[in-house]
């Protein structure tokens, strides 16, 4: 139920709650995302929403200040842009209170902990916020062990030991990149419990988890047969013509994505087009950032526990891509690609955080929007129960 004004005055006179966070500043986003996170992770587990409300003083009081759409973006920019992993469950409200204009974000915890902004995982300490210490995260790992319907990505890979992972992978190209440099250097913790704190391990168990695996096994295909990129570039439009190149590509996620992203500029052609009398440009067939992002949305949302591979397939008028799985979740043909639920969402987090997607959701938007900008038409979605198809049509170069 949405605060009543009495609700939000309580909420502002209670200046001892570890649930309220105040603050007069309109543009200290770094602020903004460290309350946010420190009420996702809720270390007291009361599973009570938290509060973050802009126009208000530490002691309650209410401040003058600028609420305009401009303010509102920040927050659905901080719930979308990969700064604070897992994602938060926010909602924004406009308030007007005594004369006085808030903005109310209310937190919901979440079942995913440790959540972290920019490396750090931030908690709530009664009435003021700190960075969790490293016996702080072992108990938000912990807590995460109990929530129920866990994703398959998050569930232990009960076949595998820690030594199924080249954990160099893990420390030297991973690790760095999720958590932030003075939190690495103070880390007292053991690889298991490194690997738990990012979901990547199962402590009950004693057990890799199904993403940590496929991440950054040695041999995921072991454990999941259908892991791997099957690539067919045809001589023509039908899979009746000839088969130009042949390659499979499999192995830990973090590498098999550079593979896939060397294989595709190896096929994208470029071709002179007209410009003026004078000029002819080279214009390719495909624009590579679409590309990698259709093949990494794949890869991130497709079920690993089908036996087929992902499929590309190189026409001469089209490339088509196809996944195991159907859409996930909340997401249906008619709502896609505006409603994106995460079947893998640890697979998810791995690849923002490695640079591989700029913003959650926006992967298939941004897609689209590359290829209207390089001239292709619009790639095409199909929607089965067991795959999801998308056709990207090649660009004329007349």
């Amino acid at each position: 139920m949405p605060l009543t004004d009495e609700d939000l005055r309580n909420l502002l006179a209670d200046t001892e709650s570890d649930r309220v966070e105040r603050t007069v500043s309109t543009s200290d986003t770094a602020k903004f995302a460290q309350a946010i996170c420190a009420f996702c992770n809720d270390l007291p587990n009361s599973k009570k929403t938290g509060y973050l409300i802009v126009g208000a003083n530490d002691d309650g009081t209410l401040a003058r200040v600028k609420i305009d759409d401009a303010l509102l973006r920040v927050f659905g920019d901080l719930r979308q842009n990969g700064k604070i992993l897992p994602p938060p469950m926010l909602v924004v409200d406009r308030r007007s209170l005594d004369g006085f204009d808030l903005v109310v974000v209310e937190v919901q915890p979440s079942q995913l902990t440790p959540i972290r902004y920019e490396g750090r995982v931030w908690i709530r300490v009664g009435p003021r916020k700190a960075v969790a210490t490293a016996e702080e995260e072992r108990r938000l790992t912990e807590k995460r062990a109990h929530t129920l319907g866990k994703t398959f990505d998050t569930q232990p890979c009960l076949a595998s030991s820690i030594d199924d992972l080249a954990l160099a992978l893990f420390t030297n190209e991973y690790l760095p990149q999720a958590v932030a440099e003075e939190v690495l250097r103070e880390n007292g913790r053991s690889i298991q419990e490194q690997l738990a704190s990012l979901r990547l391990y199962d402590l009950t168990s004693d057990k890799p988890t199904n993403a940590a695996v496929l991440l950054f096994g040695s041999n995921p295909q072991y454990f999941f047969e259908g892991d791997r990129i099957q690539f067919l570039r045809f001589n023509g439009e039908s899979m009746t013509d000839a088969i130009a190149n042949d390659k499979s590509i499999s192995g830990a996620l973090v590498t098999v994505i550079r593979d896939v992203e060397t294989l595709l500029e190896l096929n994208i052609n470029a071709a002179p087009v007209f410009v003026s009398p004078m000029r002819e440009e080279m214009r390719a067939d495909y624009p590579r950032v679409a590309l990698r992002e259709l093949v990494v949305n794949a890869i991130i949302h497709r079920n690993y526990e089908s036996t087929s591979p992902l499929r590309v397939n190189w026409f001469s008028d089209r490339i088509e891509i196809q996944s195991p799985g159907g859409l996930y979740g909340e997401a249906t043909p008619e709502n896609f690609p505006k409603i994106n639920a995460y079947r893998n969402p640890v697979l998810a987090e791995a690849f923002m955080k490695l640079g591989y997607a700029n913003r959650y959701g926006y992967g298939v938007q941004r897609a689209q929007a590359e290829l209207q900008r390089h001239g292709n038409p619009p790639a095409k979605f199909e929607f089965d129960s067991n795959y999801v198809l998308v056709s990207i049509p090649k660009r004329s170069t007349t």
